[in-house]
């Protein structure tokens, strides 16, 4: 994990720092200035130091939690994400719930009702990991905002009750692809289950089928379903700045799309390493609840 951490680190900082453009002239924002004047900002943002000599500062600061100045906010970094962090996190909580209920519900559904019911859900999910959540955005505007008047389009809302109703078509928006993936994977998954010689048996000896889904296929199946739950969820972090730039969120995704079009620096450093650390706790999660949910595991292990 620390290696992996490691080369992350460096790969993110090197990518930047390669990047074309200075952020010394966002700053002048379009004003001349004379050598001396250009060079105190690129001193005061340490922009002429060597590559190594910037990145071990960068990292240095990063393992206490100081990633520098925001070029473009005059800010430190970290409050910058800290302000923004609760309305990402709501969201991606919220969307994760969503992408939970529907995707088992309709993955088990598809699984236990061949045919017809089988054929909508395969059709519905096939449509939904295929629209980009954008595009999604766009439509659920159009419908629940402007055309109905039922749902606010645009920004974080004040109180529980507004905020909810801010993020529930962002939350729809970045479920969706997700959902319908988890669906897929549920529907496999309890297939394969639903197909096994102790399921047979299991019936022949009259257990309820309702058990019987119960005890021996969703038990089974919770291996794969877990595995690509907490790859899902680590990935909802990535695609947030698209859908909080579209819902004109104040949140983390939104503060990375930003930062790249201005060329702010520590910014996208920072945003993009806590990313990368997002995916490596997800995944080590998920290898660390894979044995607990899935019981074959643990007969083997035993």
């Amino acid at each position: 994990m620390v290696a992996t951490l490691v080369a992350t680190s460096f790969a993110v900082f090197a990518s930047v720092y390669l990047a074309p453009g200075d952020p010394a002239s966002f700053l002048l924002q379009g004003r001349s200035a004379s050598p001396a004047a250009l060079a105190a900002i690129r001193a005061q943002y340490h922009l002429d130091d060597p590559f190594l000599v910037q990145y071990v500062k960068w990292v240095g600061g990063a393992v206490t939690g100081d990633f520098g100045r925001s070029v473009q906010f005059r800010q430190d970094v970290a409050g910058l994400i800290l302000a923004r962090l609760p309305t990402t996190l709501s969201l991606v909580a919220y969307a994760g719930l969503l992408i939970l209920l529907a995707g088992l519900a309709l993955g088990a559904l598809a699984a236990l009702r061949p045919g017809p019911v089988d054929r909508i859900v395969l059709l519905g999910t096939g449509v939904a990991t295929a629209t980009p959540s954008f595009v999604a955005a766009i439509g659920l505007i159009s419908l629940f905002s402007v055309q109905l008047g039922w749902l606010p389009a645009f920004g974080n809302g004040s109180g529980f009750g507004d905020r909810i109703a801010h993020l529930t078509m962002p939350a729809v928006a970045l479920a969706l692809t997700f959902a319908g993936l988890l669906a897929r994977v549920t529907r496999s998954s309890m297939l394969e289950e639903l197909a096994r010689e102790h399921v047979e048996v299991a019936r022949s000896r009259g257990v309820r089928e309702r058990d019987v889904v119960r005890r021996h296929v969703l038990r089974n199946a919770m291996g794969p379903i877990s595995t690509v739950t907490g790859t899902v969820l680590a990935g909802l972090l990535v695609s947030t700045s698209i859908v909080e730039t579209a819902f004109g969120l104040s949140g983390v995704g939104q503060l990375l799309v930003s930062s790249v079009t201005v060329k702010d620096f520590p910014v996208v450093q920072a945003v993009s390493l806590l990313v990368v650390l997002a995916f490596v706790l997800a995944n080590l999660l998920v290898d660390v609840l894979h044995p607990i949910v899935d019981p074959r595991l643990r007969r083997s292990a035993s």
